[in-house]
């Protein structure tokens, strides 16, 4: 596949973030509860980018004849991440948005092979397309117990990606990073657990004529990437979404 100039832009931005010893805000504030130190899991998830084809973002792009007043994302149209809406049936996560990824398996020479497979095994995709840039160090999701290290990768080759078991995901699709970035389409997630209220950053995508709200973990993940890649734009933290768990 060729690159687009704008495209190569994006490569190698996130192939400096992948260099990058410290990648995330300190503290990390949007783990709820604790580890388990004597029973933590490591797990790793594979956040592909690549160029999307057949859907551009909706929002207009910078230089892709835009009228002068018109808001403009730093993304181009066509750079896309993976997501994948785990299925309701799960014991943990039920439903929610995520990155495709799982636990680090013995048969795994590391994490970056465990996301790899766990991708194949969730997506269908081919993992020889994949160009890995590099492993982030790992997050903590205490509500699952997993220490989770997020792999960035290039989508060198793109191909054919579906739901391969419909007991783990509901729906496996590709959204444009600009769209994420648009501000309309940024809100805060709120969660009530009795007298606690926590709150993380959240994004509302739109990908084969279906709605998500891509919150929590996930959510979170995209928000520090975006900040940290210079690509975020400034959006209305007050504009909530009430999230039932």
């Amino acid at each position: 596949m060729t690159v687009s100039p704008s495209a190569s832009s994006a490569h190698a931005d996130l192939a400096a973030l992948a260099q990058d010893p410290a990648p995330w805000p300190h503290p990390w504030r949007y783990a709820i509860g604790t580890l388990d130190e004597s029973r933590v899991r490591q797990a790793a998830v594979l956040v592909l980018f690549g160029v999307l084809d057949d859907v551009l973002a909706s929002r207009i792009v910078s230089g892709q004849d835009a009228p002068d007043d018109a808001p403009a994302s730093p993304v181009p149209a066509d750079l896309d991440v993976l997501l994948l809406a785990r299925a309701s049936t799960l014991s943990h996560h039920p439903g929610q948005v995520s990155f495709p990824g799982g636990r680090l398996d013995d048969t795994d020479t590391d994490l970056v092979d465990a996301a790899l497979r766990e991708a194949v095994e969730e997506t269908g995709l081919d993992r020889d397309g994949v160009e890995v840039l590099g492993a982030l160090s790992p997050l903590p999701l205490p509500v699952s117990n997993h220490l989770v290290t997020p792999v960035i990768a290039w989508w060198a080759r793109p191909t054919p990606v579906a739901v391969v078991d419909s007991a783990e995901s509901a729906h496996v699709f590709r959204v444009p990073v600009a769209d994420l970035t648009d501000p309309a389409n940024r809100r805060t997630a709120v969660v009530r657990r009795g007298r606690n209220v926590h709150k993380s950053p959240a994004f509302l995508v739109s990908a084969d004529g279906r709605e998500h709200l891509v919150w929590g973990f996930t959510g979170a993940i995209l928000d520090a990437l975006l900040d940290r890649l210079g690509w975020a734009e400034p959006w209305d933290a007050a504009r909530t979404v009430e999230v039932p768990v």
